[in-house]
This record gives structure tokens, sequence and C-alpha cells, in this order.
């Protein structure tokens, strides 16, 4: 008889075990009664061992309730944050920004400010605008050479003088040292920022009709 309930004993935290990954404070006290109901009347668990054990259990009860506090105290913090960024973003709107890259959404706009930097000054530089198919539609000579940044508007018409029609657009600038070697140019857009959207897949600003992250957006300043 004795031997049994040994077998039963041993049996019990094995099939546990290979049903979890990790122990709870629930399958901790699940297994020190079972052993306690299974232990050999002859040979009676250790009272030192099963202080241990208690100790244990109370231990792993506190570290669960902290790890379930600090949890709470993270998602707090993070919603809190996001509603100061929130308040934050939509005092920009009406400020001038400047987005990185080359994309173009046109939709009914007027205009683009397109800009670059030089990092020194260039022998000549040209700003030339794609279609979504890849074809040159737009070519602007007389681009300013000197190093810093420049901006230059695009009225949104071809090589032909006609307007162009709602799409995506990409522009380069390609520029030449006074050696005539091509220079590695950064690219941006400057617009006014007209709104703010919160969406499930974060924050979208508005800038002259576009949609951008705000990762897209390198600086803020007032209009000018």
């Amino acid at each position: 008889m004795i031997n049994q309930i040994n077998n039963t004993s041993s049996a019990a935290p094995s099939s546990t075990t290979n049903s979890k990954s990790s122990l709870g404070k629930d399958d901790f006290m699940k297994l020190m009664i079972s052993q306690l109901k299974n232990q050999d009347p002859l040979n009676p668990m250790d009272g030192t061992a099963f202080s241990a054990q208690l100790a244990q259990f109370s231990s792993l009860e506190q570290l669960t309730n902290l790890n379930d506090y600090m949890k709470q105290s993270i998602d707090a913090n993070a919603a809190l944050t996001q509603s100061i960024n929130n308040t934050l973003i939509t005092g920009m709107i009406g400020k001038e920004v400047k987005v990185s890259g080359s994309d173009l959404a046109v939709n009914g706009q007027s205009g683009f400010t397109l800009g670059y930097k030089l990092p020194v000054d260039a022998k000549s530089a040209q700003i030339k605008i794609y279609n979504e198919a890849g074809a040159l539609i737009k070519v602007i000579d007389g681009a300013p050479t000197g190093a810093g940044s420049h901006k230059l508007s695009w009225d949104l018409t071809d090589n032909t003088g006609s307007k162009v029609p709602n799409g995506n657009y990409k522009f380069e600038v390609e520029a030449s040292n006074m050696s005539g070697e091509k220079m590695t140019l950064d690219t941006f857009k400057v617009g006014l920022l007209s709104g703010v959207r919160f969406t499930d897949k974060g924050t979208v600003l508005i800038v002259d009709g576009a949609e951008y992250a705000i990762s897209d957006i390198s600086e803020v300043m007032n209009p000018q």
C-alpha cells in the first residue's frame, strides 16, 4: 500500500511540469497539498523542509504581486506619456515642418516646396521629378549650388507646362562637385502642418494634404 502511494506522489509533479513551461503560485500550492495528501504516514514530511516550501511559496506570491504592480505602473506611464505627446503634437498645428525624404503625394495641392542640403559648394545642381511609373516629367535647372540647405518651389507642372494629375511622385537632386563628381545629398520637403490624426497604428501628421508619420518630421519651424 505504501509503495502505491509513493508512486502516485512521484507521478503528479511530472504531469504538471509537462503541461506548462513554468509554474505559478496556484500550481505551487497544489503541489504542496498533493505532497501532504500522498506522504508516507510511516515517514511523514520533515517539518523543516515543509517550512522552507512555505517560505518559497510566500516569496513566489510576493514576486507575482510585484510583477503585476510593475506592469500596471508601466501601462499607466505609457498612457500618460502618449497623452502628453498627443497634446504637444496638436500644439504644432499651423507650424512649418521639414519632412525627410523625396516622395511626393499630389492630391489637389497648388505646389510643393522641395529642399536639399549640399555638404560643400557644388559646380552644378538640378532637380528631377519622376512620376509613379518612373518616367522623368520635370527638370528644374539652375538650382542653388552653395553649401548648406536650399529650397525651391514646384508648381506641379511638367516640362510641357501642364498640371500633373494626382498621384505619387518622387524627386531627386543631381549635383556635382568642383571636380565634376556626383555628390550625395539629403532631400526633404517643407510644408504647413494642418492637422493630426490618431490611429491604431500611431499618430499621423497631415502636411500639405499628405499624411506622414512623426518619424518623418526632422524639424519644426515658425511659418515664413
